[in-house]
């Protein structure tokens, strides 16, 4: 079977970092074309826009959309209407309403939509998954602390309107969460720390439970420096399971686990799957959480931003 013939629009530093060379160590995919106003790849086909890439690459079969999720939702509709598949970066959009039409059109036009949550191809996800599946969770306590300047530097767009602030790293623990716990859970309260000069909260503490009354805590925070923090502690009746390394390593009553998957490689395996079945996978359940916390949070105004 040919590879699927893959263009990345938007070849900012995720593209760089993590497609790839994820693209590259993937079976089944071949990195043909990129549409960038600012950047090129020896070797690779440019474009200027995904306009002038649908129009012009014919022989495209799919792209993958690593733009702001500001943008995303004109540019899935125009893929898909020129009959390709599409791989979005996450969060999935700016919005959860714009992501049924997306969906509809995928499913009309007989093509892939995937939005691509990676750090549920962590390597501990699944395993926490299946040891969590049958045991009395207690609560959960999750810490997502990065450095803003460091993971995205002068990238302002992340603070404007649709962003989504820290919960651009955020939703990453939202889409662990929403693939470990085996039963669904909600927000019941959020405070929300927007600089005095962006649009997006640089902090954020949120309260969620579900309908057994368990507790879930979750503290991001866009500010910190020295090490990094992404770690997600689940307390059961059987003892303390911890995911860390944003779901890399595994460890479970003081033991560590050994895992080896790598995000992006499994996330492309996942996308030629899909491809080669002809079927999506659009899960909003993380976007939603990032929607309620929104809708449901109170705001608290901090010091201004600067880069």
């Amino acid at each position: 079977m040919n590879p699927i013939q893959l263009a990345i629009v938007g070849l900012g530093k995720i593209a760089r970092d993590q497609h790839i060379p994820a693209i590259a160590a993937t079976d089944g995919i071949e990195l043909r074309a990129v549409a960038s106003r600012n950047a090129a790849l020896d070797g690779i086909a440019h474009f200027a826009t995904l306009d002038e890439l649908l129009t012009q690459a014919p022989e495209i079969d799919a792209v993958a959309l690593c733009t702001p999720p500001q943008v995303r939702r004109a540019q899935a509709a125009a893929a898909l209407a020129a009959g390709k598949h599409v791989l979005l970066e996450k969060p999935p959009g700016a919005t959860v309403s714009e992501m049924a039409p997306l969906i509809a059109a995928a499913k009309d036009s007989g093509k892939t939509l995937f939005a691509g949550r990676h750090s549920r191809f962590a390597a501990a996800v699944e395993p926490a998954r299946a040891f969590l599946a049958n045991r009395e969770i207690r609560s959960v306590a999750i810490a997502w602390k990065e450095d803003v300047r460091v993971w995205h530097p002068g990238q302002r767009w992340i603070f404007e309107p649709g962003g989504l602030g820290v919960f651009d790293p955020g939703i990453n623990a939202l889409s662990i969460l929403t693939r470990i716990l085996p039963r669904p859970f909600f927000l019941t309260e959020a405070e929300l720390s927007f600089p005095a000069n962006c649009a997006a909260p640089i902090a954020a503490n949120l309260d969620f439970s579900d309908e057994s009354g368990m507790a879930i805590r979750a503290e991001f925070n866009f500010l910190q420096t020295g090490p990094q923090t992404w770690e997600i502690r689940v307390e059961t009746g059987d003892g303390v399971l911890t995911l860390s390394e944003g779901g890399a390593k595994l460890t479970y009553a003081g033991v560590a686990l050994a895992e080896t998957q790598q995000e992006y490689p499994a996330l492309y395996r996942h996308f030629v799957d899909l491809v080669r079945r002809g079927t999506s996978d659009v899960d909003l359940a993380p976007l939603i959480h990032v929607a309620d916390a929104f809708m449901l949070g109170r705001r608290l105004v901090v010091d201004a931003f600067e880069d």
